[in-house]
């Protein structure tokens, strides 16, 4: 039980929600060569959410910013 209101970066992520996430997934995946299941996949996958949840809604943004993160600044 809450003890109060939920925030918006609280609430579960809809269906539409993680299908963006996943697109950008994709994206950073084929950019990056990453291998289904490394450790860089998983770390990136929680950056897109992590992003999204603070409200990066985007795809071009989110995209940007975790390939950024990633240190790849040639691609944007």
């Amino acid at each position: 039980m809450t003890t109060g209101p939920i925030k918006p970066r609280d609430e579960a992520l809809t269906s539409d929600d993680l299908a963006i996430c996943d697109r950008v997934l994709a994206a950073v995946k084929a950019e990056f060569s990453l291998d289904e299941g490394s450790k860089e996949l998983t770390r990136s996958a929680s950056i897109i959410i992590e992003l999204y949840r603070q409200g990066v809604r985007n795809e071009q943004q989110l995209k940007m910013l975790v390939y950024a993160a990633r240190g790849k600044f040639d691609a944007l």
